[in-house]
């Protein structure tokens, strides 16, 4: 990833160090290093299999890192540090909502989980920026996988977090939910929220790029 200039300041935001990450002993990814600061994106791109999915997994806490550092606003990131995971926001490939409770009751459930009070404008606010209006009632199992992935998405817009960590956010939208997921990224990074999206397909806001190669 390109250098930054001598005399640019960064804010402290995200800094990875040496970041590394093993299964069964194999090395998944090594080496991995980068700082954001607010308003700033990272796409991290790769074949299937690279570890693009491993690496957000690590940094939302899920996983523990074989090797390297991972510090959040100038402080180290301990395994379960409330104060970390409640900045963060982690879409993974799977939507992981409920099949069987509608779009309302999995986001009313999510914001209860994140240990707010939801309220019924406030969620079909969220539903209604990625167009999901028509079918919020309706059990999830019953949506098409694009609907899925809306009402996954739809957290990002309820539960404000300043770090996104997203895996393949752009899978299974048409046209028209990808323009409301790229008004949303937008308006994250221009709040001064930092983002770190795994995609095969090119994302419309502007940012670095991480490569990796397995």
């Amino acid at each position: 990833m390109p250098d930054r200039p001598d005399d640019t300041v960064i804010e402290p935001g995200l800094m990875a160090r040496g970041l590394g990450f093993s299964r069964g002993g194999r090395p998944v990814f090594s080496g991995i290093d980068f700082a954001l600061g607010p308003g700033e994106l990272l796409q991290v791109t790769g074949a299937n299999g690279s570890g693009k999915t491993s690496l957000l997994r690590v940094l939302s806490g899920l996983l523990p890192p074989a090797e390297g550092e991972l510090r959040w606003r100038d402080r180290p990131v301990r395994a379960g540090e409330s104060g970390y995971l409640q900045s963060v926001a982690y879409v993974g490939h799977t939507d992981g909502i409920d099949p069987d409770l509608s779009a309302i009751e999995n986001l009313q459930f999510a914001m209860r989980v994140a240990g707010g009070t939801p309220t019924t404008p406030q969620v079909e606010s969220a539903l209604a920026s990625f167009g999901m209006v028509p079918a919020m009632h309706v059990p999830v199992r019953t949506l098409s996988q694009g609907q899925r992935r809306r009402v996954a998405l739809a957290r990002l817009a309820l539960l404000p977090r300043t770090l996104w960590l997203l895996d393949e956010p752009l899978t299974s939208l048409d046209e028209r939910a990808g323009e409301c997921f790229d008004a949303h990224l937008d308006a994250h990074l221009r709040a001064g929220g930092i983002a770190i999206i795994a995609t095969h397909q090119p994302l419309a806001a502007e940012g670095r790029t991480l490569r990796l190669d397995g």
